[in-house]
């Protein structure tokens, strides 16, 4: 199933558990979150990583090389 069905059943129980109305508008919202996400969620992994890399290579240069405070 793709993320888009999940997500759009997760958002119809969701929306049925009130008991209000139809849970065809929680099923929209649900997949229009499970799309968001699946841009979002790569996009934000991807910079965790690089900063954690960019972090990880100052620090190596820093060791390797001395953080330039030898007066």
């Amino acid at each position: 199933m793709s993320a888009t069905t999940i997500g759009g059943l997760i958002g119809a129980a969701i929306d049925g558990m009130s008991g209000d109305d139809s849970s065809a508008d929680g099923a929209i919202k649900g997949a229009v979150v499970a799309n968001v996400l699946k841009v979002v969620l790569p996009v934000v992994a991807t910079y965790a990583i690089g900063w954690a890399v960019l972090r990880g290579m100052g620090a190596l240069k820093d060791r390797v090389i001395g953080d330039g405070d030898a007066a």
